[in-house]
Formats: structure tokens, C-alpha cells, sequence
């Protein structure tokens, strides 16, 4: 699938098997953030925006060359498994992740925006903190601390002068949905015209299945 996409934007997501826990401490998290840095130079694919949450983690990302976005998800993951287990002692116990990782292209318009809201807003969604930006395993903490966590890429939009307070602001259920559903299908996510000609290119169906998708202004 993931062939022919230099250039496209995908959200990407991957949770611990049976929705296990990823990250247990600082350190966990760091330890991520490491491996997805060096796995970002290993394959280096634009990171547009991320977040690790305990037991899974969303990335936006733009692959430079066809099939890259494959090869770097194939040995982020294979390399954090390796290093996760290996702090624990538990090699060779079993499965890490839960399967291979969902992805989708996102049209780069408003429904980049809101796709990154929808990443870089989850700690505050699962009630982890009270401003998303608090949340120091995220691309929005990343920027707001002006830290180098890891290296972000410039948006192919512009980012509005208030996306802190929009990232906070309660999101409609109808977009919600659409995002998380366009994920776990693999379908386009973005305008009827564009969805249908990527899906052509991509050999995947143009929507998704049983959802009428409603977007806000």
C-alpha cells in the first residue's frame, strides 16, 4: 500500500499488544523518543507531529522517498520492542506491539489541522492533564518549551497563532470520530475529489466504510 507516497502526509498509530502499557516511566519514554530519533536519521522521513501515550502513540509523518514510511515504522518498532524488552529482561516473552502499524493520508488542509489537533491533544483527552501542552511526551510541548525533543519539520500549512488554545478547545465528536475511523480503516482522510484520486493511487478504498464524514469550519 504504502508504495508511490513520497511527499503524502499520514497519521500513524500503533498500541502495545492487548493494549498493554508502552511506557511505565520517564525513562520508557525517553528511551522511545531515542529510538523513533534515530530511526527518523535512519530513514529520514519529515515528523510533523507526535504523541506517546502509555499504551500507544500517534505520528504525523510525510515520507521523503516511495515505501519509506514502511521501513522506518518496520525498524522504529522492531528496534523499540528490542530495547523495551531488553530493559525488562523479558526477551524472547512475546509480541510488543499489537500487529503492524494503521496508517492514512491526510490531505494537506484543514484536515492536516485537524488530525494534529487530534495527536497532539490526546493526553488531554485521556484526562492526563489539564493543558495538552503539559504533556511533555508531544510535539505541542515540543514546540510551546521551544525543546528539541526531537526534530520537527515545518507544517506544509500554517500553523494558527492560537493553536494552543485551539488544541484545548473541546473537539466536535463528529471530527473525532471521522479521524479515529479513517485510521482504523486506512482510507483517506480529506476532501471527497482528493480522497478518491489518492485512494486510485494507493489501491485502497476512497472512504469510510458506513460514516458519513462531517467536518468543521
Amino acid at each position: 500500500m504504502y508504495v508511490g507516497t513520497a511527499g503524502m502526509v499520514f497519521h500513524v498509530m500503533n498500541r502495545g499488544v492487548r493494549r498493554a502499557r508502552l511506557f511505565d516511566s520517564d525513562g520508557d519514554y525517553q528511551t522511545c523518543l531515542v529510538v523513533l530519533a534515530a530511526g527518523l536519521l535512519r530513514h529520514p522521513a519529515h515528523l510533523l507531529a507526535y504523541c506517546l501515550m502509555p499504551n500507544h502513540f500517534h505520528l504525523v509523518v510525510s515520507p521523503t522517498q516511495d515505501g519509506q514510511m514502511s521501513r522506518l515504522m518496520h525498524w522504529f518498532t522492531g528496534t523499540h520492542s528490542r530495547r523495551w524488552h531488553w530493559q525488562r529482561g523479558t526477551t524472547g516473552t512475546g509480541a510488543v506491539y499489537q500487529g503492524r502499524f494503521k496508517a492514512c493520508p491526510v490531505q494537506t488542509d484543514s484536515h492536516f489541522l485537524t488530525v494534529c489537533r487530534y495527536v497532539e491533544r490526546n493526553a488531554l483527552r485521556a484526562g492526563l492533564v489539564r493543558r495538552a501542552e503539559a504533556w511533555p511526551w508531544s510535539s505541542l510541548a515540543d514546540r510551546s518549551r521551544s525543546r528539541q525533543m526531537l526534530r520537527l519539520s515545518p507544517w506544509p500549512v500554517e500553523r494558527p497563532f492560537d493553536w494552543e488554545d485551539q488544541v484545548n478547545q473541546a473537539v466536535r465528536t463528529a471530527d473525532m470520530e471521522s479521524v479515529r475511523k479513517a485510521l482504523a480503516q486506512g482510507v483517506p482522510f480529506g476532501t471527497t475529489e482528493w480522497s478518491e484520486r489518492v485512494a486510485a493511487t494507493l489501491g485502497v478504498r476512497p472512504t469510510v466504510r458506513g460514516y458519513a464524514r462531517q467536518m468543521s469550519s
